[in-house]
């Protein structure tokens, strides 16, 4: 059976189509192949691949790529991965005979783990840049004992906009960069941002 007719829509709203799929999509390097590839389709917002649940998420702008245009491009891609051989049987027999670990093991990779990881990385990260914010935003200490309400905005206004860049650094490089008209209004938003923090800044 071809690939294609094993992703089954389970929902499909304005901008946002669900999808079933098959295990042997859902290998990492094969599940990372498909999300890439749909990613760089005209129109599409956001891919959410859900290995273990086998769920395949896709939103996507009705006005520059219609639900059949983008089922067309999207049977182009899984034809295209399918002759590379991605979907070989082999491959999910490959991964089923990976040795099976410990509980020790499970517990050290499992999702909570990895979330508590993360977060951990992401505190030591925005500390350390609130220390740099510290140092180098307004006018040094010397702004806060002047008028420390100002000095106190200035300073949360930079550890939100550090934040929000933060959040969205992956779809700026990876999906506003490439597309800048497709997000425009993201791009509005983001300069629109920077104008209040810069105006924010200017004397009275």
């Amino acid at each position: 059976m071809a690939i294609q007719k094993e992703f089954v829509v389970r929902y499909r709203g304005d901008g946002h189509v669900r999808f079933k799929i098959p295990s042997r999509a859902t290998p990492v390097q094969v599940a990372r192949l498909i999300s890439d590839n749909i990613a760089e389709i005209d129109g599409v917002i956001s891919v959410n691949l859900f290995r273990r649940s086998r769920k395949l998420v896709i939103r996507y702008h009705e006005s520059d790529c219609s639900f059949i245009s983008l089922a067309k491009k999207m049977h182009a891609v899984l034809a295209t991965l399918e002759q590379q051989g991605w979907f070989a049987p082999q491959s999910v027999v490959e991964i089923s005979k990976k040795p099976s670990f410990g509980l020790k093991h499970k517990l050290k990779t499992s999702k909570i783990n990895r979330w508590l990881d993360n977060k951990i990385t992401s505190a030591k990260e925005t500390a350390q840049a609130a220390k740099i914010l510290g140092k180098l935003s307004s006018k040094g200490p010397k702004a806060l004992i002047n008028n420390p309400e100002k000095a106190i905005i200035d300073f949360l206004n930079d550890i939100l906009v550090l934040y929000l860049i933060k959040t969205h650094w992956t779809r700026i490089t990876q999906q506003w960069l490439v597309k800048p008209f497709v997000h425009r209004y993201e791009w509005l938003a983001m300069f629109y941002l920077f104008f209040l923090l810069v105006r924010s800044r200017k004397p009275k």
